[in-house]
């Protein structure tokens, strides 16, 4: 395996973020080991700062599987791990002893088989460079044709190397890995166009776990032909099984696998489908994704990566942005803005490039990324943005379209919280308006209106105005979308920050609690929804002179924060804040 390779591969089986692993791939590149960190930092075009955290952030992944890592002083981290890599590679070569190759050999075939051609394993042995996989593919070879005379395949492995040695050295593939490749060669002979197919097509997947489960298709016959392919490359030790759904292709056997894919006259083909199946899994992705949607679609993230990443030609216009949306609501749903944003630039980017600067794709990725932005605090970022979007939206889609009107809400929004109060309030109104007019007075988007006018009018003090519209909404998103949903939350956390406001305090308190144990059932423990809705009935608390009541959930809420949004969201700074407003409060 080369040397980046295995770099990748032990990003993907640790774990590490695209920042880390950029970050790691750059320090540990063997051309680069000699350059200061600031050069470093430098080429990935980030400061000296972040790309130390980066760093020191992949030590910890690192350090978390594998103890001898965890006890280091912070001044020899660096080089205890590359001194790691550097023997975890090496062994990873696994160039055996003579004797142990042929032990291995051994255990792979039959003893008797071995013993009337002794010579002739050994030299085979020595052919396939004494190297476990080579041999393990052997093994699985001789295993498929029972009458065949090492001698004989000793011959074809030659013939092999002759055919292939000018294609192994146009793909750089260092010489060490000659034995696998012919190996491999003669076991690709052994699979069927079925079998053939199916590992060309799982060699598109990302290195790192892939989750299989024919059970899933409905095609009766299309399932037996996934099975069979499984059940043949596995057979051959070409794909290895991790668990009952779960499988690994060898990043060598992985190159392979593409180089014959790239030879052929399917690889489009191929290619297409691959991304189309990642995009459906990638739909399944909501734009608030609670922990089991986390839980079940992890897996999946590195292979929509590998699309969004490596195939995104391959993707039909229609779904270009798509892809990108939905990894950024995967990482943003937990707090990893980082993540978040670097997919939503690509998208800004890819959309630009392909479809041009006058698309309505390309007004939705720009609103994203202003969305975001504008979550994180990045106001003077977001605004621009939403501007341009609003203004390409009305030009392409007119003035009387849903989108024009999320996009006015939006703007409002940043208006509101750059304290732009006489500039978002016509903005709000003119959203308002013109869902009334488009879906009529009985739909969410309408309540969601309601709700936006309202917070504003608390901003300005117009409590009696925003209590009405409140409650409005409030009844709407019962009526529309059932106690069971998040905006119902949102409605009861609003209408019971009017009431704090106003000092009714005893009408909150239970709204509060409604909105908090709304949020931990669909969201979970730690979600920040969870963190701000703890927040707010601990300041209630707090006001109230409840201290006792308030000290935990205050703590429970910056907990959370730091754990999801990081030390420096503006989230956790303003819980940070009033926690320690309440703590001198409560002891001076």
């Amino acid at each position: 395996m080369q040397w980046a390779n295995f770099l990748a591969n032990e990003a993907a089986t640790n774990g590490l973020s695209l920042e880390q692993t950029a970050a790691f791939a750059k320090y540990f590149k063997t051309e680069n080991l000699g350059k200061s960190e600031t050069k470093l930092a430098s080429e990935l075009n980030v400061d000296i700062v972040a790309f130390r955290k980066w760093i020191g952030e992949v030590y910890d992944k690192f350090a978390q599987n594998y103890p001898e890592l965890a006890i280091s002083n912070s001044r020899d981290k660096r080089q205890k791990l590359q001194a790691f890599l550097n023997a975890k590679y090496n062994s990873e070569l696994d160039i055996l002893k003579p004797l142990a190759a042929m032990k291995l050999l051994k255990s792979l075939v039959v003893r008797e088989r071995l013993q009337q051609e002794a010579w002739a394993a050994r030299r085979i042995c020595k052919f396939l460079g004494y190297l476990p996989l080579a041999l393990e593919l052997v093994g699985r070879y001789l295993d498929k044709i029972p009458d065949l005379s090492l001698e004989t395949l000793l011959k074809r492995l030659e013939k092999k190397r002759v055919e292939h040695e000018p294609v192994v050295n146009a793909n750089s593939l260092m010489s060490y890995e000659y034995g696998v490749i012919e190996a491999f060669e003669l076991n690709w002979e052994q699979l069927d166009e079925n079998a053939q197919s199916f590992g060309c097509l799982l060699s598109l997947c990302a290195l790192a776990d892939i989750p299989l489960s024919v059970e899933t298709i409905e095609d009766d016959q299309k399932q037996q032909l996934n099975k069979k392919a499984i059940d043949d490359l596995l057979e051959l030790h070409l794909l290895q099984q991790k668990s009952k759904v779960i499988y690994r292709l060898n990043p060598l056997i992985r190159q392979l696998f593409q180089m014959k894919l790239d030879k052929s006259s399917e690889a489009d083909e191929a290619k297409t489908k691959f991304a189309a199946m990642m995009l459906e899994v990638a739909k399944l992705i909501p734009q608030q994704p609670n922990p089991e949607d986390i839980l079940n679609l992890t897996p999946h993230i590195p292979h929509i990566t590998e699309v969004a990443t490596n195939l995104s030609q391959y993707l039909g216009d229609e779904n270009l942005i798509t892809l990108f949306t939905k990894l950024a609501w995967f990482y943003q749903s937990q707090g990893l803005y980082q993540q978040a944003e670097t997919w939503l630039q690509q998208c800004v980017e890819l959309t630009q490039n392909r479809l041009g600067l006058e698309h309505a794709d390309v007004a939705t990725s720009l609103s994203n990324l202003a969305l975001l932005y504008e979550s994180t605090g990045r106001y003077s970022e977001a605004e621009p943005l939403l501007k341009q979007a609003l203004e390409l939206r009305k030009r392409l889609l007119g003035e009387e379209n849903t989108d024009v009107a999320t996009n006015l809400s939006y703007l409002a929004l940043i208006y509101e919280s750059t304290g732009r109060y006489s500039e978002a309030e016509p903005l709000y109104q003119q959203a308002l308006e013109l869902w009334k007019r488009l879906v009529g007075e009985e739909h969410p988007n309408v309540a969601t209106s309601l709700n936006n006018l309202a917070a504003l009018y608390c901003y300005t003090r117009r409590y009696s105005e925003a209590e009405l519209l409140l409650k409005q909404a409030l009844k709407l998103r019962r009526r529309l979308l059932g106690e069971e949903h998040i905006d119902v939350g949102t409605s009861l956390n609003n209408l019971a920050q009017l009431y704090e406001s106003t000092g009714r305090y005893s009408e909150a308190e239970p709204l509060y609690q409604q909105a908090l144990e709304l949020s931990k059932r669909l969201l979970g423990d730690n979600h920040p929804d969870v963190a701000i809705s703890l927040n707010n009935l601990a300041a209630l608390y707090r006001y109230r002179g409840r201290y006792r009541k308030a000290k935990p959930l205050f703590e429970q809420a910056l907990k959370i924060c730091e754990r999801t949004l990081g030390i420096s969201h503006p989230t956790t700074m303003t819980v940070r804040t009033n926690y320690t407003s309440f703590l001198r409060e409560v002891y001076n």
